[in-house]
């Protein structure tokens, strides 16, 4: 950016709450900066799922389609890191190197990072042999052979998920992944194998290795990561991480439209709900973005009448 610029509104993040929200900004006549680091959580998939109108398109395409359904309302884009976010006066300024922005709201669309389980062999594969999601990559791995490497509470319930799709189940158990009574009982009765091993790596297309030298031939290898909210400019805000109830993970608690604890600051998609995908992250958007724009609607009206 070569200068200085005052917009309404700044959207951090272009995934599709970011997208989604500047769209309704732009479309209502406001003036929006769409802020992005060039990281989206699904950069590592090849397809993108249950995304109505676009399904088994690639998430780099569905997100250059909305950069230019936003860009033609007027939305303007910026590619950087915003490194600071501060209250000057009324107003909120938007560090992006060197340079400010002066805004009157902002929408923080920032997303999360999944943190994989430490593993030689699991990153280079995410998104693709690798995966969480029944829902984002199950279906493209019915019938084939399935490890699911169980490092906490919710592996069970995600061997679960998975056998219903594939008969070819195993649940590889790991220090902190034992399952309780009632889990062991359920992938029992479905069929579910479990091995109790502690893994090596994982190799070829996704063959884990054991640590006694065995190895599991494999489709797929299923992990639970662990998720961390891209917060920190909320929190320079003075704006709180509470633990989310599902995770039990810090998070932006919002409000339905996505309106947070600190004033002015909105919240939308991942960095607020992590279990969201990309349909449910760019409703959240829409919300943000009309509920950012009702506001400022009221704030001009009162101004106008003398009541501020």
């Amino acid at each position: 950016m070569d200068s200085i610029a005052t917009h309404d509104v700044a959207v951090i993040g272009a995934g599709p709450a970011g997208l989604a929200a500047a769209t309704a900004l732009a479309r209502s006549l406001r003036s929006v900066v769409v802020i992005d680091a060039g990281e989206p959580r699904n950069r590592f998939a090849e397809h993108a799922h249950n995304v109505l109108g676009s399904e088994g398109d690639a998430p780099r395409d569905i997100d250059a389609r909305g950069r230019a359904e936003a860009s033609a309302y007027g939305a303007e884009f910026a590619d950087g890191i915003v490194e600071r976010v501060a209250r000057r006066g009324e107003h909120l300024v938007v560090s992006v190197g060197a340079e400010e922005l002066t805004v009157r709201r902002l929408v923080l669309a920032t997303g999360l990072v999944d943190v994989l389980p430490e593993l030689p062999g699991i990153a280079e594969r995410w998104g693709r042999s690798v995966v969480h999601c029944p829902y984002c990559h199950g279906y493209e791995l019915r019938g084939q052979r399935i490890v699911v490497l169980a490092t906490g509470s919710n592996s069970a319930l995600q061997a679960l998920f998975f056998r219903q799709l594939s008969e070819q189940v195993t649940m590889v158990v790991q220090p902190g992944g034992e399952p309780d009574a009632e889990s062991a009982e359920l992938l029992a009765a479905v069929g579910v194998r479990v091995v109790r091993s502690q893994a090596a790596a994982v190799e070829g297309k996704a063959d884990l290795r054991l640590a006694d030298g065995g190895v599991l031939g494999a489709d797929a290898i299923v992990v639970a990561p662990r998720f961390t909210v891209r917060g920190e400019l909320f929190e320079q805000l003075g704006g709180s991480l509470p633990n989310h109830p599902m995770t039990g993970l810090p998070y932006i608690e919002a409000d339905p439209s996505g309106r947070t604890e600190v004033q002015d600051v909105w919240a939308a998609g991942n960095v607020c709900d992590p279990m969201a995908q990309v349909v449910g992250s760019a409703a959240q958007g829409l919300l943000a973005g009309a509920a950012v724009n009702a506001d400022l609607v009221l704030t001009d009206a009162r101004r106008a009448a003398g009541r501020t």
